[in-house]
C-alpha cells in the first residue's frame, strides 16, 4: 500500500509539472505580447500626429483667413 501512494504522489507530480506551458509556447506568448505593445503604441503614435496635422490645418487656415480680411479691408480703406 505504501508502495502505491508513492506511485501516486510521483504520478502526479509527473503530470503536474507536464501540464504547464513549454519554453517553446512561453517564447511565441511574449513574441505575440511585444508585437501587440508595439501596435499599441504605433496606434497612440499616428492617433497623436493626426491631431497635431489636424491643430496645423486649423492655425494655417486662421492665418490665410486673417490675411484675406486684412486685404479685404485694406481694398475697402482706400
Amino acid at each position: 500500500m505504501k508502495k502505491f501512494f508513492a506511485f501516486l504522489a510521483i504520478a502526479g507530480m509527473v503530470t503536474f509539472v507536464a501540464c504547464g506551458p513549454s519554453a517553446e509556447e512561453k517564447a511565441e506568448k511574449a513574441r505575440q505580447d511585444s508585437i501587440r505593445l508595439a501596435d499599441s503604441i504605433a496606434q497612440v503614435e499616428a492617433a497623436a500626429q493626426a491631431q497635431v496635422d489636424s491643430l496645423a490645418k486649423v492655425a494655417a487656415d486662421s492665418i490665410a483667413a486673417a490675411a484675406h480680411a486684412d486685404s479685404v479691408a485694406k481694398k475697402l480703406i482706400k
